[in-house]
């Protein structure tokens, strides 16, 4: 059943309703672990992880409102209400909406690779940027990303470290070795015969003073 008018806007963060660092114990209503997936298309990885994880919430990123709009009305359908979704642009929510260890994972999957030279400046994985993703995750807590382009893949992996104080590690949940742990874009350009990249990265659990 389609959500009334109205219903499923409650799984929606609208602009002006934001105005400083979130709270999301307000935004979820509860204290439980916070991850938030990056360019989430229509949501098909976040309503999966949604689902099979109800004890986790989950913070979704979408520039497109189309898109967002779609992922929105299925998680409504779908009851999951440990997801709230949100249209903005990933760099301002990274430096000025996200509290320092706030969250538990980050995930960021094929994110445009904006492959001119000139378009560069554009990437998600710049150093600035990476400064930030470092700052938001808890001790332990783990960034989980991947791309098709291997020259981006390169470049993350020598800026991460250098610019966001986490360490390359093996997270026990991901990568899901299935297609229900991928994104459409990954299951597309798998189907294509492309090559994922995958790394994931760490903040180190810092030890008592």
């Amino acid at each position: 059943m389609d959500p009334k008018p109205g219903e499923a806007a409650a799984l929606e963060i609208l602009p002006g309703q934001v105005d400083g660092p979130f709270d999301f114990t307000a935004l979820f209503g509860n204290r439980r672990p916070v991850e938030m997936e990056i360019g989430i298309g229509k949501g098909r990885f976040l309503l999966a992880q949604a689902e099979v994880r109800p004890e986790v919430n989950f913070l979704g990123i979408e520039w497109s409102l189309k898109y967002l709009r779609v992922a929105r009305d299925r998680a409504w359908r779908r009851a999951l209400m440990n997801i709230r979704l949100f249209r903005a642009d990933a760099r301002h929510v990274l430096a000025a909406l996200l509290p320092d260890r706030s969250l538990a994972r980050v995930h960021v999957y094929c994110p445009d690779p904006w492959p001119k030279k000139r378009h560069r400046k554009r990437r998600l994985f710049a150093p600035e940027t990476a400064a930030h993703l470092g700052r938001v995750l808890v001790d332990g807590g783990y960034l989980d990303l991947s791309t098709d382009a291997e020259e981006y893949f390169d470049e993350i992996r020598a800026v991460m470290p250098a610019h966001s104080g986490l360490l390359p590690a093996a997270d026990p949940l991901y990568p899901i070795d299935s297609p229900d742990g991928r994104t459409s874009y990954e299951v597309k350009y798998v189907q294509a015969g492309r090559t994922i990249h995958r790394a994931s990265f760490t903040r180190p659990i810092r030890g008592p003073r």
